[in-house]
């Protein structure tokens, strides 16, 4: 060990004998900077968490995939609302929308049309009402869902003579109960399919993104879908009856590289423009919905940080002002080991050291008690909390140079002490 190593040492341990020769009033002092560690670790650590489930949601969907959404024009909506008698309305995407998509646009890899239906599916006395979602294959591979049982859909070419249906695990659940799962027959909406697999869902939203998968959805072969379900479909709301023809609720577009998804969201735009005489279709790009979602999230990080920040400075502010009051009560003491020849460096480094360990000690207490507030929020509240190496390094490194900041002028209002005054002073 050098003499420098043993010098740091030998100050440390002085620094600590000095601050529990009076206990409570370093306790005390610790406190705001532990409050102040501890809130930012866990404000931190709680607005981590609050981001990371719409995070992970949209990136599941793809960053190279575009949504292409039906949806039904205002005036449509209010005109639906009036209407008494059984009037047909025509909005939406169409199969041709489709085909253009995937064949006139040279960035696009593949689709993967959409058709959505609500039908009671029925197995023996279980009843559950389903989300019919007519799709392809290519579904599986563009939306990435785990399968648990059995296969997804096939090709219609290398398809099994029975119409197939893929459920999802809540669904499975509902309908089969304690029956085996793959091979079972149920009937939906009158027509019979028999069940070739079962998916894990992850329905639901994120952030402004409408997830493509529900919990209770029921995968079939659009061709299977057109054929048994049409694209006629009644709507009952207020007491009248209204009848909608939509060809395709969605499609989900792939773009081959990352740096196309925007451009080609574009150009999907001008080409649903010129067919569409209203805008009866909106267009989410999980790409710029990730980027918003992330940029919400560094800022929210920031101002919650920023927030809790706050007390580690009022704890600051306290051990300045501690060590204020103990550079008084010493005055003699730095008198005498001004007068036996230590210099006014020494004396701001005694100091400094005292005021360091303060707050570098109240940082780990914090950081204890930060890493323990976001488990329990977690257990009592099912929030998700996330603890970052970020959110740990951080507020330590704030707290050990607030310990520095506000040591240094109660530390050179030391050393400027005359050694003649401070050895009368009593």
């Amino acid at each position: 060990m050098t003499w420098h190593t043993i010098k740091i040492v030998r100050n440390i341990r002085s620094g600590l004998e000095n601050l529990l020769l009076h206990k409570l009033r370093s306790f005390l002092t610790m406190l705001g900077v532990v409050f102040g560690v501890g809130s930012v670790v866990a404000m931190l650590s709680v607005g981590e968490g609050a981001g990371k489930e719409a995070l992970e949601q949209i990136r599941k969907l793809g960053s190279n995939n575009i949504i292409v959404s039906s949806i039904k024009p205002a005036e449509d909506q209010s005109a639906s609302m009036n209407r008494t008698s059984a009037g047909m309305s025509i909005y939406g995407l169409t199969y041709e929308d489709q085909l253009r998509m995937a064949e006139s646009l040279k960035h696009v890899e593949r689709t993967a049309p959409v058709k959505l239906l609500r039908q009671d599916a029925r197995l023996g006395e279980q009843t559950l009402e389903v989300r019919v979602v007519g799709t392809t294959p290519d579904w599986f591979d563009l939306v990435n869902r785990e399968v648990l049982a059995g296969r997804v859909l096939l090709p219609i070419s290398e398809a099994a003579p029975a119409p197939a249906v893929v459920l999802t695990e809540y669904g499975a659940r509902r309908l089969l109960a304690t029956r085996h799962s793959v091979g079972e027959w149920i009937r939906i909406g009158g027509n019979c399919f028999q069940i070739v697999g079962i998916v894990k869902s992850e329905g639901g939203k994120a952030g402004d993104l409408q997830m493509p998968d529900d919990q209770v959805d029921a995968y079939v072969p659009i061709a299977i879908a057109r054929q048994y379900f049409g694209d006629v479909s009644t709507r009952s709301a207020s007491g009248s009856r209204a009848l909608e023809r939509v060809e395709l609720h969605q499609a989900i577009v792939q773009v081959d590289t990352i740096g196309n998804v925007e451009s080609t969201a574009r150009a999907i735009e001008r080409m649903l423009a010129q067919f569409h005489k209203k805008k009866d279709y909106s267009i989410s790009v999980p790409l710029a919905l990730l980027r918003q979602a992330e940029d919400a999230k560094r800022r929210s990080s920031i101002v919650l940080g920023s927030i809790a920040g706050i007390s580690l400075l009022v704890g600051g502010i306290g051990i300045m002002n501690i060590m204020l009051a103990s550079v008084t009560e010493r005055t003699r003491e730095i008198g005498i080991r001004r007068a036996i020849g230590a210099k006014r460096r020494q004396i701001i480094y005694q100091f400094l050291v005292e005021t360091v360990v303060l707050s570098t000690t109240g940082g780990f207490i914090g950081l204890g008690i930060g890493a323990l507030i976001p488990r329990l929020i977690t257990h009592f509240s099912g929030m998700i909390t996330i603890l970052t190496w970020k959110g740990i390094l951080l507020p330590m490194l704030i707290s050990m140079s607030i310990g520095i900041l506000f040591g240094l002028y109660p530390a050179i209002h030391a050393a400027k002490v005359d050694p003649i005054i401070a050895l009368r002073h009593e």
